[in-house]
């Protein structure tokens, strides 16, 4: 059976206000080139890149268009650490 209960005002804990912004998105970041592949079809050549994301296991990698990434994270394609050797990135352990 249920009763009605009165509430005691002076049990309420005061809170402060918490600033909450609209967008309540995250951007990912990418980290990491883990392979590369350039499909064939019959009238150009389509290169993809498989990105490593900030946050997200090697298994949830995802492919994206190498043209794009380049333009979005130049840093990813310099020389280093994530060097292009003929058709395969080097990788490198932290």
């Amino acid at each position: 059976m249920v009763k009605k209960c009165m509430g005691d005002p002076s049990l309420i804990v005061q809170t402060k206000n918490v600033g909450i912004k609209e967008n309540l998105s995250c951007e990912e970041t990418p980290v990491q080139i883990l392979d590369r592949q350039v499909r064939k079809l019959r009238t150009k050549e389509d290169a993809s890149v498989k990105v490593l994301w900030r946050n997200q296991l090697v298994e949830k990698a995802t492919w994206e268009a190498e043209e794009d990434m380049k333009m979005r994270y130049p840093h990813l394609f310099e020389s280093g650490e994530n060097a292009v050797e003929g058709n395969n990135f080097v990788l490198s352990t932290p």
